[in-house]
């Protein structure tokens, strides 16, 4: 059996190249269609021969890949999700970005890959960002999304891991996710992932399997899948974008991370935050009958998902089977998490946890 790659540790000296055309001029920031508009640059590294290789920045082009590409066959495929914002001073910020890089090497280890160095993983975002930094909306709830991704491109047919994986960021303006509260369908049928699986990686084909029960929830009238766990389809799990909270009489109840449940940065934040205002946490097993029995009671007065993407989004409702949970109209302490995660990105609330990382800019050179 072959050993993972292993990485040869590299100080990040990456190399800028400016394109001559840029698309910016033709953006209208009030109107971006989500996950269609990309910025003028990337950033690409290679992994060869037990080391990465050739950090840089260069104009965002097609990327030749072998038809036998490893990861168009076996799926060593993995990603994070992140966001730029600006701070009272226009300066770019980066949110918790080393946890982002912690989370990528615990996916790149589920997956078989060599890790990416957390110090090149970071300057890479920061860089991209400085170049990038006139992408960055203005407008409130906007902000620039960076999508970190790494994959084997060795051409290979053979079950094994790959020897050579291509580590890019690509960045995206978007506007906010959700403008409005969500539905949710309890999944009996489909399941995300069971325990001893890739749950807890941000693996690619995670998304794959998510996408019929998703198109298929959304044709009952819902928005997202509320996935429920493989064995029972009892316990609740998470969102097909995100992790999940409830308020339940007064205090605060997440489904811990037990092994097929992905470790939400935002969710990480939110607890802390629910905690500084004095709520109870509780990080247990919930089933869906739980939440149901708590909804008749009166007991059920909130609900959200937490996620990069959408930051908090509240929900409205949640099918299951012939059952629909009707959640309270007012969210109160909902809406002020999200209000105070919002500021705390753009510096309008003290970041008291230095969560927040300034960029420097890269100013054009010639």
């Amino acid at each position: 059996m072959r050993d993972v790659p292993k990485t040869i540790i590299m100080e990040p000296k990456i190399k800028i190249t400016r394109t001559t055309d840029s698309k910016l001029q033709h953006i209208d920031f009030e109107n971006i269609p989500l996950g269609r508009t990309f910025t003028d640059h990337m950033f690409i590294c290679e992994y060869e021969n037990g080391a990465w290789q050739n950090p840089r920045i260069e104009p965002l082009a097609l990327i030749p890949t072998h038809p036998a590409a490893m990861a168009l066959h076996y799926g060593q495929a993995i990603f994070e999700g992140m966001k730029a914002t600006v701070g009272e001073d226009k300066t770019p910020l980066l949110f918790r970005p080393e946890e982002n890089a912690k989370r990528f090497n615990h996916s790149a280890a589920r997956m078989g890959m060599p890790p990416v160095p957390p110090t090149l993983f970071v300057e890479a975002v920061k860089q991209i960002v400085g170049v990038e930094h006139h992408w960055i909306p203005p407008q409130d709830g906007s902000a620039l999304y960076l999508r970190p991704f790494m994959y084997a491109d060795e051409p290979f047919i053979g079950m094994r891991a790959a020897t050579s994986y291509k580590f890019i960021v690509i960045c995206s303006p978007a506007g906010p996710f959700f403008t409005k509260k969500i539905r949710l369908y309890a999944e009996t049928e489909y399941i995300r992932a069971a325990d001893g699986g890739t749950g807890e990686a941000k693996a690619a084909g995670n998304y794959a399997a998510a996408i019929l029960p998703t198109e298929k929830a959304k044709a009952k009238g819902y928005d997202q899948v509320l996935w429920l766990d493989a064995n029972e389809h009892k316990y609740v799990q998470e969102v097909g974008t995100m992790n999940i909270f409830f308020k339940v009489a007064g205090k605060f109840i997440t489904p811990s991370t037990s092994g097929s449940i992905l470790k939400g940065i935002t969710r990480d934040s939110v607890i802390t935050l629910l905690k500084d205002k004095g709520f109870e946490v509780e990080e247990r097993p919930i089933t869906i009958d739980e939440v149901i029995q708590f909804s008749k009671e009166g007991a059920l007065e909130e609900a959200f998902g937490t996620g990069t993407a959408v930051a908090i989004a509240m929900i409205e409702a949640i099918g299951y089977k012939d059952e629909l949970i009707t959640l309270p109209e007012a969210n109160p302490v909902s809406q002020g998490m999200k209000n105070t995660l919002d500021e705390i990105k753009v510096q309008k609330q003290e970041d008291i946890h230095g969560w927040i990382v300034p960029v420097a800019i890269e100013e054009k050179v010639g």
